[in-house]
């Protein structure tokens, strides 16, 4: 950690804006003040800001770079908990409590900070009323809103580094950038754009030997980051200084791949990716780029599981909708769609799906349990809505929960016509047998883990299994051997998988479609009659049955989510736009309703949709293809 005894206008400039933004309508005499108490320090990527558990005597705040929280527990594993960038404030409390330091804050790449230590902040608060009103008011502001920062802040600085031939970054960024636009002020970087910068100055950028070039060039940067919202810098196709710098000195990287070539690792990635000093990592994308007629990814483990990524992206080449998937993303305003199990009400979430696309709303990421995970899966492929429909009519123009055991060992339904549904629907959508990875559009499934009693998020390996697994109705249909572990219906523990989209990279805007009833059902005699009056009251014209009672399969199928619909209201208020069909006489099983089903989800989609107003749906549309 270095001090910065003297500083370039535009950073004083900087400062002024960052303190006035913190300290609000405070009166600019208190902001003088309190820059005149300020220290201005500079801090290499790798390098430890503070300690946990070490007594706590400043705080800082952030100009420019990015720093990441690790707090260790009582067994000592250390695990990230947050990450911040320019604007946030890091240490405060301790100034107030004097309590040490509950988190080791380490930067990302170079960041330069402002501090404030316990000497100057006690000055300040004794000389000026002003400045200690609105330093106290800001940080009460903070701690009120602390639970509603995303634990990972939308990237500044974003590096674009091609690691296979036949990427062409320049056109790749430019198109980016321009997508980008929509969400904010955008600046693309190269080391040409850095070289006319220096030539200015009279520095050469290839005179790597002159500290001075290495300054400027760190002072350009923060200048261009302190002036946009995002920046894009573009890395030389070379091992060179400047390729180096842009691993270094960004918050998000973006690998770019031509997924027709080999997935071995670049001289880039060995060279400067696996040499970053422990805990600087800035995190790892990648983005793989396919043939404009290809109908599906395939083999995207095998780039996965050479390198330490935080996400895929797949792209078509010339496809504008996927530069514009890919934008959101990057301005973490990215829309995550999430659907819940209900068995085949869940068919109403493809008239939802309608909906969305009709009112020009691109759903980037999608997740979802049970019915939820397989019509997820119909989304997540990219495919013509027509064509979605199609397969849907196909799969589930039978029964696909009607071939039931007659020796009922371990389930009462055999599952062959479900596993043969699952099979044929990805045979018509991709032709292939693909893994979850392999989608388009990034897809997770949840399921019960029977053998650890634990939720499982299944985002890679083969998606039939994990579809599979994710409806496996414990003691309705066989569960599902994956990787040792036996799985079963994720609705158990999470049948409407909203928290998990909220944590996923990217997402900005969360739509989440119910299929839990609002109001219970109530029984009108007090005593479950026995069999042979139930068989015999189904024999009898629906209207004039007199049991209400629900069938073995639909009582298993409802009694395993129980847990996850008593959540209903935790789960709703972290969806933006919430969806739930009313559905309450279409029953578990009745598959042979889908064309009544899709339409009764889109007629509730388009009411919901316009009910939000123009305003509310120009947000969610607003980076488009």
């Amino acid at each position: 950690m270095q001090v910065i005894h003297s500083t370039h206008p535009y950073q004083d400039e900087l400062l002024r804006r960052q303190l006035t933004a913190f300290l609000g309508d405070a009166d600019p005499a208190a902001v003088e003040l309190l820059r005149a108490h300020l220290e201005w320090i500079e801090v290499d990527s790798g390098e430890t800001l503070m300690e946990q558990g070490e007594a706590g005597d400043s705080m800082f705040l952030v100009i420019s770079g990015r720093l990441r929280a690790y707090i260790r527990d009582e067994n000592g594993q250390e695990r990230a908990v947050r990450e911040m960038s320019r604007g946030q404030v890091i240490g405060e409390m301790s100034l107030y409590t004097g309590a040490p330091r509950s988190a080791t804050v380490v930067a990302i790449r170079e960041s330069v900070l402002i501090r404030l230590d316990k000497p100057a902040f006690n000055k300040l608060l004794a000389s000026s009323a002003q400045a200690s009103i609105g330093l106290t008011q800001q940080l009460i502001r903070r701690l009120q809103t602390e639970r509603d920062r995303a634990p990972v802040e939308k990237p500044v600085i974003t590096a674009l580094i091609a690691i296979t031939d036949g990427v062409d970054l320049n056109p790749f960024s430019e198109q980016l950038a321009a997508s980008m636009a929509a969400a904010g002020r955008v600046q693309r970087v190269d080391s040409v754009w850095v070289a006319t910068r220096l030539q200015a100055l009279g520095l050469r950028a290839d005179d790597e030997h002159n500290p001075e070039v290495g300054r400027q060039i760190s002072m350009v940067l923060d200048q261009v980051e302190a002036e946009n919202d995002f920046v894009l810098m573009v890395a030389d196709a070379q091992s060179t200084a400047w390729t180096r710098r842009c691993a270094r000195h960004c918050d998000e990287l973006l690998l770019l791949a031509d997924a027709s070539e080999p997935a071995r690792l670049h001289p880039i990635e060995t060279d400067f990716l696996m040499l970053r000093p422990p805990r600087a990592e800035a995190a790892q994308v990648l983005v793989l780029q396919h043939d404009a007629d290809k109908r599906t990814p395939l083999k995207t483990k095998a780039w996965l599981d050479r390198r330490p990524v935080a996400d895929h992206v797949h792209l078509r080449r010339g496809s504008a909708r996927d530069m514009a998937r890919l934008a959101r993303l990057q301005t973490r305003t990215a829309v995550g769609l999430v659907l819940a199990g209900g068995g085949a009400r869940g068919l109403s979430q493809l008239g939802i799906y309608r909906a969305l696309l009709e009112h020009g709303i691109d759903v980037d990421c999608v997740g979802g349990t049970s019915i939820g995970a397989l019509m997820g899966m119909l989304v997540a492929s990219d495919q013509p809505l027509d064509q979605v429909l199609q397969v849907a009519r196909k799969a589930f123009g039978s029964n696909p929960t009607s071939d039931f055991n007659w020796l009922p060992l371990i389930s009462l339904i055999k599952g062959q016509r479900l596993r043969h549904l699952v099979r044929e629907s990805m045979l018509s959508l991709f032709g292939s047998d693909p893994d979850a990875e392999d989608l388009w559009k990034n897809f997770y499934c949840i399921a019960t883990n029977y053998s650890t009693a634990s939720e499982v998020v299944l985002r890679r390996g083969n998606l039939g299994r994990a579809l599979r697994a994710s409806i496996a109705i414990p003691g309705a249909l066989p569960p599902v051997i994956f990787d040792g572990d036996l799985l079963c219906d994720g609705g158990t523990f999470n049948n409407f998988p909203v928290d998990v989209m909220r944590k996923m990279r990217g997402v900005g805007t969360v739509l989440g479609v119910d299929l839990s009833f609002k109001k219970p059902r109530k029984i009108t005699h007090s005593e479950v009659p026995g069999t042979w009056a139930l068989l015999r009251d189904k024999l009898r014209p629906r209207a004039k049955r007199r049991y209400k009672m629900p069938s073995m399969a639909s009582l298993l199928m409802n009694v395993t989510i129980l847990y996850s619909v008593s959540r209903q209201r935790e789960v709703q208020a972290l969806t933006d736009v919430y969806f739930n069909p009313p559905l309450d006489r279409v029953g578990m099983l009745a598959w042979n309703k889908l064309d009544q089903i899709v339409k009764q989800g889109y007629t509730h989609g388009n009411e919901v949709l316009q009910a939000l107003g123009p305003g509310a749906l120009a947000q969610l549309v607003r980076i488009r293809g």
